[in-house]
């Protein structure tokens, strides 16, 4: 009974926060949160690409090279494909072949 109070309320608050600026920008959005909602996405995955590869060690075998190759497989597929999702289970999965199965 617990977990299902303490589940509604995170999804109330989740939606909430989704809806909130709706309604507090009804009439016309700032100016600035126009400019934060195209640059904030770029940043952000930007960030996670630097987090994800922060502790690759380029030193030592493997080289990197997983990392590298699964990497270049998510910016051909996202060229091709235009598909956020697909680029990056694509890349998801030739990261793990290569890391369970090859190196």
């Amino acid at each position: 009974m617990r977990e299902t109070v303490l589940v509604a309320i995170m999804a109330a608050v989740t939606v909430l926060l989704r809806f909130l600026p709706f309604a507090v920008f009804r009439k016309k959005v700032p100016s600035y949160i126009q400019y934060l909602g195209r640059v904030l996405p770029s940043a952000i995955i930007g960030m996670l690409v630097i987090y994800c590869l922060k502790d690759v060690n380029v030193t030592s075998s493997p080289f990197g090279l997983p990392e590298a190759i699964a990497g270049l497989c998510v910016v051909i597929l996202q060229v091709l494909k235009r598909n956020s999702l697909l680029s990056i289970l694509g890349g998801t999965v030739i990261y793990m072949v290569l890391v369970q199965l090859v190196f």
